[in-house]
């Protein structure tokens, strides 16, 4: 019996993730985003926690265990960074 099953990538028009910080389980995403005008951009930072169900399945959550907090105080830190470091490069010329 084959239990082999296909995979399907589709890609889907929209937003993708501009950079990913990972400390073990924890990871804070950094989106960037365009106002509804078109005019203007704007990010947003997503956090989660990754783990194994009782099935072993690996599942997400935004909550966070306190041995978690470090180390998501460390990724949002890292995103925060990133996004104002790239910012300072984006209006460098304009002054």
């Amino acid at each position: 019996m084959n239990t082999k099953q296909k995979v399907v990538v589709e890609e889907v028009p929209g937003n993708f993730p501009e950079k990913r910080f990972r400390a073990g389980a924890v990871s804070a995403t950094v989106w960037r985003n365009k106002t509804k005008e078109g005019n203007g951009e704007y990010h947003t930072v997503a956090i989660e926690r990754c783990y194994k169900d009782k099935d072993d399945n690996w599942q997400t959550t935004n909550s966070m265990r306190t041995n978690d907090l470090p180390k998501a105080n460390v990724v949002l830190q890292k995103a925060y960074e990133f996004i104002v470091l790239n910012e300072q490069e984006l209006f460098k010329g304009e002054v």
